[in-house]
């Protein structure tokens, strides 16, 4: 069983021009023979050899420099995504303490290392061995099922390590983008974790993210497994979709998020005696802003280039609506927390772009402009109220607001799909006999359901098990002698940076 993102089609010109109308193929079949011929021409000329007009297989070089092009569009998106990993350092590092920077930055830096280990041995093959698709090159899976069959597969298996005989150019660059989707799981709880987490339990929590959490729902979702099937196997609208990672990415770091949070506890002073929340500034509020529109340049390699294609003249809706997703965000949430609070404060603004961010990045290629500026304005409202609520309600500690910004934005994002979708892209979405995702603004209650399920997951599932291994390594720890989990308190109370990382970040300043 194999299966790709979107439908595919017989023809050459369809099926490396996915989803874009018959005028469209047309003209661009007629511009990459034109530029091809003309290479070819310049090559020619330069060999001093002649080429009769009946060897050259024009149909051939269109499918070949269409294929070349848009695996060339998958690493530039690659190289985005992992840029990203630069903006979240930066958030992190400056809505937290400058006595623990050297610490928050460490694991931001280490945790891209820690996951792709993880992913490169074991997660990429269990999540994506059955995924091919044929726009850029990857024309066959490289390994069975594992686990399950049919509509009910849960992993797949094969290219342990990036080896074997189905190891292709085309693979290898779809696993650097997904390793980076992957690394942006894996580095969402070092947010809400911040300023307490002792740094050998981190260690174990990145390769566990690469080798296990992260593929399980990509398995799912992107990979062909159960969750993507539900159009056939519950008749739900086109199965679970998720174009670049609502839920898959940003809901399921989220959950862990939540989770680590949980088990570590709230920091030295948070809350007084009565239980009510104290202010811990950052430490350095431009970094954070910064860090923040790095994280904006990176999202058009997440949202956009997952076209995979680009020759998919979609990729413009789709970085464009997420533009005006995160713009929305960003001032809705700038009148929001003055309404509530009487100031714009700036963390608040750059909290509620990334809602609007990864709010739409799961309906992103599929909702109209107007959509997008909706969902980025309704997410901004959200993680303010959602900050709040997770701050005065549940008692929990969390820095970078993390477990708003990509939980709560995240499963909002999921369920957006089967809101605004409307009809336009999409058909034969999951291999489904769908014409386009539809949500319930086109009538299709269906697609909701499948959201609204993968919701459920995404919350009792990965929630569960991330809570369960935290817990589990807290406990084995503790039984070891070594404490848990969490810092010591004499070092979160002095700073993180000298005993856990053996360098301050700012040696010429009072830490505070």
């Amino acid at each position: 069983m194999t299966t790709r993102f979107r439908s595919v089609r017989d023809s050459v010109v369809t099926d490396h021009f996915p989803d874009v109308s018959r005028r469209q193929s047309s003209f661009l079949k007629r511009f990459l023979v034109a530029m091809t011929i003309s290479s070819g021409a310049m090559l020619v000329v330069g060999g001093g050899a002649a080429l009769a007009a009946d060897e050259f297989d024009a149909e051939a070089a269109v499918t070949s420099l269409a294929t070349a092009t848009n695996l060339l569009w998958v690493v530039l998106g690659a190289a985005l995504v992992i840029f990203m990993q630069a903006g979240f350092a930066l958030v992190e590092t400056g809505f937290c303490r400058a006595k623990h920077a050297s610490h928050v930055v460490a694991t931001n830096f280490a945790i891209f290392g820690l996951g792709f280990v993880g992913f490169f041995f074991v997660g990429f093959p269990l999540a994506f061995g059955g995924f091919s698709y044929s726009a850029f090159g990857l024309n066959a899976p490289i390994g069975g099922s594992l686990i399950g069959s049919g509509e009910w597969v849960f992993l797949w298996k094969g290219g342990w390590a990036l080896s074997g005989g189905g190891i292709t150019p085309a693979l290898i660059g779809f696993f650097l983008y997904m390793v980076a989707f992957m690394d942006t799981v894996a580095t969402i709880p070092t947010g809400s974790m911040a300023e307490r987490w002792k740094w050998g339990s981190f260690v174990i929590w990145g390769f566990f993210c690469g080798a296990v959490y992260y593929p399980l729902m990509a398995a799912w979702t992107w990979g062909g497994g159960w969750l993507s099937q539900t159009w056939s196997s519950m008749n739900l609208g086109a199965g679970y979709v998720d174009f670049a990672g609502s839920g898959v990415v940003h809901a399921v770091g989220g959950v862990a998020a939540f989770a680590g949070a949980k088990v570590l506890g709230a920091r030295i002073g948070k809350f007084d005696k009565d239980g009510n929340p104290r202010a811990i500034p950052g430490h350095h509020i431009p970094m954070a802003m910064l860090g923040t529109f790095i994280l904006l340049f990176g999202w058009f390699g997440f949202n956009a280039a997952s076209t995979f294609a680009a020759t998919d003249v979609q990729f413009a809706v789709v970085a464009t609506n997420t533009a005006i997703a995160g713009a929305f965000g960003a001032v809705v949430a700038m009148f929001w927390i003055t309404k509530r609070t009487g100031k714009p404060d700036p963390g608040m603004m750059a909290n509620g772009m990334l809602a609007g961010l990864v709010a739409i990045t799961a309906p992103c290629a599929f909702v109209a402009p107007w959509a997008a500026a909706v969902i980025g304005s309704i997410a901004a409202i959200l993680v303010i109220e959602s900050v709040f609520f997770v701050e005065r309600k549940l008692k929990l500690d969390d820095p970078v607001g993390a477990i708003s910004v990509h939980g709560v934005g995240g499963l909002f994002g999921v369920l957006c799909v089967g809101i605004f979708s409307n009809g336009s892209y999409g058909a034969g979405w999951n291999l489904s006999d769908s014409e386009g995702v539809e949500g319930i603004i086109k009538g299709n209650w269906g697609q909701l359901g499948a959201q609204a399920l993968a919701v459920a997951v995404i919350i009792v599932f990965n929630g569960g098990l991330a809570y369960t291994f935290f817990k589990v390594q807290d406990i084995v720890s503790k039984r070891m002698g070594k404490g848990g989990i969490r810092s010591k308190a004499e070092d979160e109370i002095s700073g993180l940076d000298l005993p856990e990382m053996g360098v301050y970040a700012y040696p010429e300043f009072v830490k505070s």
